[in-house]
């Protein structure tokens, strides 16, 4: 266990308690940001205790309200735990809310390790293939029409732009909300964040990976004939294609 303070790289980028008015929000939530990528890149291990909110908010230049604000973002996530007199202190990984879509777009800010990312695609690698086959047997005509509606704007405008990712998390929701399992249907923010994200990191480089679209028309085409194996099945080829993909691009 160690005592840290804010790095160059967590106090960049802060904006300052000069803020005009009205941006309280934003400036919690951008400290919030910061340590958060700091904890999930490694520069915070779990254990470490971080320096009180008098020296954090110094170094940073904003009021300590703003800094005990985005520790409660923080700790509300499994990152941290905040005791009187004992400060506040990075969990162990176990605790962290990984599924949380601000704590995946904290770990894709930096440089997520490997260990993480097979564990997004094993999470995908178990839910979503027997999400598609459960889209197979239950979907109605509304859900084959959102999955149509993204594949065309997914096609229009390619997974290397935002709109096209947004299309591609479009797809994703719809496939877990044509299941009719609520359970299922909880989880996909966490599965839209992690299936944008991790595209995002795949078009980080400078080449381009594998066209992934035909994978994607494989599902569609198999929920659509109401074939929950063959959904499954393509499903499962889109998912480990897209881990092969990222890691890949993490070597690149």
């Amino acid at each position: 266990m160690r005592d840290t303070v804010p790095s160059a790289d967590v106090v960049a980028d802060v904006p300052t308690r000069r803020a005009p008015r009205g941006t309280g929000r934003r400036l919690h939530g951008a400290i919030a940001h910061k340590l958060g990528v700091a904890i999930l890149s490694g520069e915070y291990a779990p254990g470490d205790t971080l320096s009180g909110e008098v020296v954090f908010s110094e170094a940073l230049g904003v009021s300590r309200s703003a800094y005990r604000e985005a520790v409660q973002v923080l700790s509300a996530k499994g990152l941290v735990e905040s005791r009187p007199k004992a400060g506040t202190r990075v969990l162990p990984r176990n605790r962290w809310n990984v599924l949380d879509p601000d704590v995946l777009g904290w770990a894709f800010t930096g440089e997520p390790d490997l260990r993480f990312i097979r564990g997004l695609f094993e999470l995908r690698g178990i839910v979503e293939p027997a999400a598609a086959a459960l889209a197979a047997e239950r979907h109605q005509p509304a859900d084959l029409k959102l999955m149509k509606d993204a594949l065309a704007d997914m096609t229009r405008h390619t997974l290397a732009s935002e709109v096209g990712r947004a299309a591609d998390r479009d797809f994703h929701d719809a496939i877990l909300n044509a299941t009719g399992n609520d359970s299922l249907v909880v989880l996909s923010a966490s599965i839209g964040a992690a299936v944008n994200w991790t595209t995002k990191f795949k078009y980080r480089g400078l080449g381009l990976p594998r066209d992934s679209m035909p994978e994607h028309r494989r599902v569609y085409d198999a929920i659509a004939a109401r074939d929950p194996g063959a959904a499954s099945n393509a499903m499962r080829t889109l998912v480990d294609q897209a881990l092969e993909d990222t890691q890949a691009a993490m070597k690149a």
